[in-house]
Formats: structure tokens, C-alpha cells, sequence
């Protein structure tokens, strides 16, 4: 790969100076971001892009979603999350072939990649499908395919599962693909779509295979207490550690109900909590106590999930949400802080999925994005960072280079033909699901 050099830049550098430095050239060879100061460094480049004073940030990591789901956006809105899921969205996702998955991936990665993202966990089926159309696109992935199991727990055969043969294929053919762009998680849907075996047989699989794990825990007040009732008033997070299942780096995604032991729980294995605050309240599941986590030490990155619950993937709108719900619910305007909230979206949620990226600095994956400050809702600007969360929109990013390629720039995809995504949603993915 090439070199390229980005210069005249505001540069947030998330590296914990929480500084903003200006007139930074950054300099990038092939994947990787080789040297970032004011100085501009010598030799000759493939390529130099101006950023026009406008401000340089490391690419978003959006740690849980559901990337085909574009294909349900808007669809069974005004239900709690049981009925939503059982009555519009499973009967829907039973009529989705590898096609339609890919056309609603590349729909949600251009969505994705306009607004930012440089980074998702995606948790969803037909997995090969995103996988391939992931790396087209050009960002990173985690990708899991959420693993279910209805049956009786002494029915229980990992041939017979067929979950457990989708991971196994999945991380043969798919971990590390394209230099590691994507990798491959672990999945438990949840612990109220499976039982014990399963969680055994995954949790096993990920220790065996030095895999991450992917899992909704506590989504709802109905999930929480029924699994309490089943496991003598064990937490889903409490059940599942019984099993092995947060042996290896672990995201839990939502985390609305968990309590003070949870979360000391997930402080002392490691557990990145997922925040997806606006799924959230468009359902009525509920706030994630996402200060008193932190406190207890628990990382948390933040999510959008599917955009069929929320509507849309852009981070910055999420950023924004997480700051003002939780100063609002905690009646302290100090609870969560824009850098906090800056964090979640780039360095905590990279460190949640096991990526050296969310930093602007030597050695790290060179993900990063261009916000343009020339716009009347980023004027007057005191500060940066309290403009990117409270007034910056996903419409403001102007280029995107992920992986060291630049992938989005001006309004113009340069990895996606979006002409086509746009025709097999319409003329494959929407008459497959909907007649």
C-alpha cells in the first residue's frame, strides 16, 4: 500500500492529552499512521490531501449493531422489544437469503461510512455475505452470527446446532481475512434465546480459538428478572460467567438492568458494556447507568445497534443522546462529559473489540475521519470537542480513510458502487421480504 499525507489539520488526538493540535500534518504508510506533528516530515507522498483547518479525529467504532437491518427500517415501530421482535422482525428475517443480506449490508455500511465509522461489531445471520461485502466496503469488523438454541439442553449436539456450525465455518474461513480487517467473535444471542449447553459449547470454542465474545445482556427488565426466575436470582452476566463465557475479551451489549454486582463483575473479567442509548429509549427498555458503571471500572463503547430500533447509524447523534440523557436522568450536568462520550465512540470502543485504533498517533491503525467546522451549526467554535457531541452531525464528515485507504471523500463512496446497493434493494432485498 501507498502513503498518503494529511495536512493543515485541527487534529483531536484521543490520546489522553484530550488536546486539539493545530496546523498537524499526519502521515500514513499503508495501514498504519507513521508520524503526526507540525512539522511536515520529509520525503515524498502518493498522495496529499488539504483538510482546510477543518478538524482530523479518529474513525467511530460503532460496537454493536446489526448492519443488514436497514432492510427493517421503520418496520413494527410502537412495540416493547418481545412483541417487535416476535411479531415483525423474526417473520421478516425468515425470508432473507445471502442476496438480500449483502444488499442491506452495503446499504448500512454506506450509511456507516458517510457519518464516520470506521469500526463496527456486527452481530447478525448470513455472515459470509457481510463478510464479503465488509471487505469491499474497506472498514474494519468484528463480525459474530449471535448464536441461538431453542431445543432441549440434553438435545443438545454441536453437529445437530446449527449455530455452532455457522461459528465454526465462519472463523475458518473468515478470521483475520484481509489483514485482519475482519475478525471474528464468539455470539450468544442471549440467555433467553438458548440454554447451558450452548453457552458451554461457545464459550469453549472462543477459549479454544482466542476469540472474542459477543452477547445482549439485559436489554429489558422482562429478560433480566425472567432469567433470575430460571437461575435462582442470577443475572444473565452471572448465569453465562458460570459457563466460562467472559474468559476471553467479551463485549455486552445494552447492559439496562444490570446492578452494582454486575458490574463489579464485568470490571474484574474485562467486560466492555455496549451502550445504545437511543435503541433504548425507542423501545421503553430503559437507561443504562452508564456513569455508576464507569465508576466500578467498566469500559464501556458505544453502539448503535439495528437501525430497525433507532433509526439510523449515526454515532454522532448517539454521542450526543449518551451526554444529555445521562446528565438529564442524573440531574448533574458533570455526569458524563464530551470527552467522555468522545471516548466511548473511538478508543474505549476500539479497545472493546481488540483494534489498536481510536488514537491519532504513531503505531496505530490509521482510521480516521474529517469533520468540516466551515458549517453555520459548528460556528462560532470555543470548543472543539463540546462541538463535535453537541453540534456535529453525521452530514459534517467529509472524507473517511479507514485502514489506512481512502474510502469516502466529499459526499463521493470510493469503495461502494451505491447505484447498484440502491437496485437490489429495491428490486431484489425489498420484494424477497415484503411481496
Amino acid at each position: 500500500m501507498g502513503s498518503l499525507l494529511l495536512k493543515n489539520c485541527r487534529a483531536l488526538l484521543m490520546d489522553g492529552s484530550n488536546l486539539v493540535k493545530s496546523n498537524t500534518f499526519v502521515a500514513i504508510q499503508g495501514e498504519t499512521i507513521q508520524s503526526v506533528g507540525t512539522t511536515r516530515p520529509e520525503g515524498a507522498f502518493d498522495q496529499e490531501i488539504d483538510c482546510k483547518n477543518n478538524v482530523l479525529m479518529p474513525g467511530l467504532v460503532n460496537a454493536h449493531t446489526h448492519v443488514p437491518m436497514t432492510l427493517l427500517r421503520g418496520y413494527g415501530g410502537g412495540c416493547d422489544l418481545q412483541t417487535w421482535l416476535n411479531q415483525w422482525i423474526f417473520p421478516a428475517e425468515a425470508k432473507l437469503d445471502d442476496r438480500a443480506v449483502a444488499a442491506g449490508a452495503a446499504l448500512g455500511l454506506a450509511e456507516m461510512i458517510a457519518s464516520g465509522t470506521t469500526t463496527i461489531a456486527d452481530m447478525y445471520m448470513h455472515t459470509p455475505a457481510i463478510a464479503k461485502t465488509v471487505l469491499e466496503a474497506g472498514i474494519s469488523a468484528n463480525l459474530s452470527c449471535g448464536g441461538v438454541y431453542f431445543g432441549a439442553p440434553e438435545e443438545f449436539s454441536p453437529e445437530r446446532c446449527n449455530d455452532c456450525q455457522n461459528q465454526r465455518q465462519l472463523t475458518e474461513e473468515w478470521h483475520g481475512a484481509g489483514n485482519g480487517q475482519i475478525l471474528v467473535d464468539a455470539s450468544i444471542h442471549g440467555e433467553y434465546t438458548s440454554n447451558h449447553p450452548l453457552w458451554q459449547w461457545m464459550a469453549d470454542y472462543a477459549q479454544d480459538h482466542k476469540l472474542g465474545m459477543h452477547v445482549h445482556i439485559s436489554e429489558t427488565q422482562r429478560e433480566h428478572e425472567e432469567c433470575k426466575g430460571r437461575h435462582g436470582g442470577a443475572t444473565p452476566l452471572q448465569i453465562l460467567d458460570r459457563y466460562g463465557v467472559w474468559e476471553n475479551r467479551a463485549i455486552a451489549a445494552h447492559c439496562v438492568w444490570t446492578d452494582e454486582m454486575d458490574w463489579a463483575l464485568m470490571s474484574r473479567k474485562g467486560i466492555s458494556c455496549v451502550h445504545n442509548p437511543v435503541s433504548n429509549l425507542k423501545l421503553g427498555s430503559g437507561v443504562a447507568w452508564i456513569p455508576a458503571m464507569k465508576k466500578a471500572g467498566v469500559n464501556i463503547a458505544l453502539g448503535t445497534d439495528g437501525v430497525s430500533s433507532n433509526n439510523n447509524t449515526d454515532l454522532f447523534e448517539e454521542m450526543k443522546f449518551a451526554a444529555v440523557l445521562h446528565n438529564g436522568v442524573t440531574h448533574d450536568p458533570l455526569a458524563l462529559l464530551p470527552m467522555d462520550v468522545l471516548r466511548m465512540a473511538t478508543v474505549d470502543g476500539a479497545k472493546a473489540l481488540g483494534r489498536k485504533s481510536g488514537v491519532i498517533a504513531p503505531g496505530y491503525q490509521a482510521d480516521l475521519i474529517l469533520v468540516d467546522f466551515d458549517r453555520p451549526h459548528l460556528h462560532l467554535c470555543h470548543s472543539v470537542v463540546d462541538n463535535l457531541v453537541y453540534s456535529a452531525r453525521g452530514s459534517d464528515v467529509v472524507m473517511n480513510i479507514a485502514r489506512g485507504k481512502l474510502i469516502y471523500k466529499d459526499g463521493d463512496f470510493l469503495t461502494l458502487d451505491m447505484e447498484a446497493i440502491l437496485d437490489e434493494v429495491e428490486h431484489y432485498a425489498r420484494p424477497l421480504m415484503f411481496g
